[in-house]
């Protein structure tokens, strides 16, 4: 299965240029590693194939002038481990990465999912719900649980996404089909592509082992995909600047995906960091966003206004539920996703579970981060061998589509235990206290994954381009 759903994504990396023929394609991937992740899809297949797919762009990329392509292998049971958390505290522990009162719950007729991660979405969903909750006397589960059991999902859904939350009824695959939400998607490419005649030259610092030294990356992403995209840069080179806004912040995550980058902090509603922000994306090379469609738009920052800015940009963007359709502009995450598109109820049937069975893992934005990751990459080719300036628009379920329709995944063992083995050597000296990482899935030859500096807090650094080369 790996093979069909790299040649799937290979097929969306080249629809650009059409080019598949060329003499400049590596030879075939190496695998190794063995075992899967317990679930009914292919997640494993799906893990190998999009960090192989980044692999193998990194690889276009650092071809020498020569054209000779290095080689690519990938082990698949540490890109299955990394698509859960590559981090392991030495003397502390992670927060949770959920809220207490995310879940799912029983509705009248099935189950929702409720995502209150952020503090604005759980007082969405709990209004709606009637059930109070301020930081003096937090909401309780069991209170949630019998305020939802009076509705059905589709108008608790429509009630919490009115109210500018996030919420999501379990639709079969079936009901997914047919959805105007889901046959919008299903039409989408993986990878939407645009391209532009462009004369802006990539530039770099110089001679270096680090195939991406030199290439900067606006980073306007949260939580998993976008992240996961730019942490994959930051290990090949590219300097990456994570921007956030004042309030926002992700405790159970943020040790996991910012490790080597720097993160600061903008204001877009306020003139003076407007204007550093127009600065900052004046110098880019590559800019990664995860707002909704028209989101960016709204701030005044459409297309036509970055590419004003900053004609060569290679812009790479994620939803969750699509770029057209009736929800293209709804707010979601992996897990929404997975219930909205019929992963969970799929799991739970082809489980015999009473309860919506999810993936084991956050598949479809850890490989969504992938994608980017290489579709970033393919950008900078095309800037750089085709003189064209490049946009790549992805989302989470269209992401979701390929591994549904990749079928089930085919008898594996199961993923031997973590050992010592698999962790990276040194000590990450993190802003919560020291870390080991899982030691990196991918192997291009003569590129060598290594972070630059260990993860740090939103907002710790200026939000200013490193003063090192240019």
């Amino acid at each position: 299965m790996t093979t069909a759903l790299l040649d799937s994504i290979s097929e969306a990396l080249d629809a650009p240029t059409q080019d598949r023929a060329s003499p400049d394609v590596p030879p075939e991937i190496a695998l190794t590693g063995v075992g899967a992740l317990a679930s009914r899809f292919d997640v494993t297949g799906l893990a190998t194939a999009s960090v192989a797919a980044a692999g193998v762009e990194l690889a276009r990329l650092a071809a020498s002038a020569k054209g000779v392509i290095p080689g690519v292998s990938v082990d698949r049971r540490l890109a299955s481990m990394w698509f859960g958390f590559s981090i392991r505290p030495v003397g502390w522990s992670l927060p949770s990465p959920w809220d207490p009162i995310a879940g799912d719950y029983r509705v009248q007729d099935g189950w929702i999912r409720l995502h209150t991660n952020a503090s604005h979405h759980r007082a969405a969903a709990l209004s709606v719900l009637g059930v109070p909750g301020e930081k003096a006397v937090p909401a309780e589960k069991k209170d949630v649980e019998s305020a939802v059991a009076g509705w059905t999902g589709e108008a608790l859904e429509a009630a919490v996404v009115a109210a500018g939350g996030c919420a999501a009824q379990m639709r079969s695959e079936a009901a997914w089909r047919v959805h105007p939400q889901g046959v919008a998607v299903r039409g989408e490419p993986l990878i939407a592509w645009r391209t532009l005649p462009c004369s802006k030259p990539i530039r770099r610092e110089g001679p270096s082992r680090a195939p991406l030294a030199g290439i900067r990356v606006l980073d306007l992403t949260r939580v998993l995909a976008g992240p996961v995209a730019t942490r994959f840069l930051a290990a090949y080179g590219a300097e990456v600047l994570r921007l956030d806004p004042p309030d926002w912040d992700e405790p159970g995550v943020v040790p996991e995906v910012t490790v080597g980058k720097r993160c600061a902090g903008l204001d877009l509603e306020g003139a003076a960091d407007r204007e550093r922000f127009e600065r900052l994306l004046a110098d880019a090379d590559v800019l990664i966003h995860g707002y909704r469609p028209g989101a960016l738009a709204r701030r005044g920052y459409d297309e036509a206004r970055i590419r004003e800015i900053n004609p060569g940009l290679v812009d790479v963007a994620l939803c969750a539920y699509g770029w057209t359709g009736p929800w293209r502009e709804r707010r979601g995450f992996d897990s929404l996703v997975q219930m909205s598109g019929g992963l969970a109820e799929a799991g739970m049937r082809l489980s015999g579970s009473e309860r919506p069975t999810p993936l084991p893992v956050q598949a479809l934005d850890h490989a969504t981060g992938y994608l980017m990751a290489a579709a970033a990459l393919r950008g900078l080719w095309l800037r750089r061998h085709r003189g064209l300036a490049a946009t790549a628009r992805l989302s989470l379920a269209r992401t979701a589509w390929l591994l549904a329709e990749s079928g089930l995944a085919p008898p594996a063992p199961a993923l031997a235990a973590e050992s010592v083995s698999d962790l990276a050597a040194g000590v990450e000296p993190t802003d919560w206290g020291p870390a080991r990482r899982l030691r990196f899935p991918l192997r291009v030859e003569g590129c060598v994954a290594k972070f630059a500096q260990p993860a740090r807090a939103l907002r710790s650094a200026p939000a200013e381009w490193s003063a090192q080369g240019r």
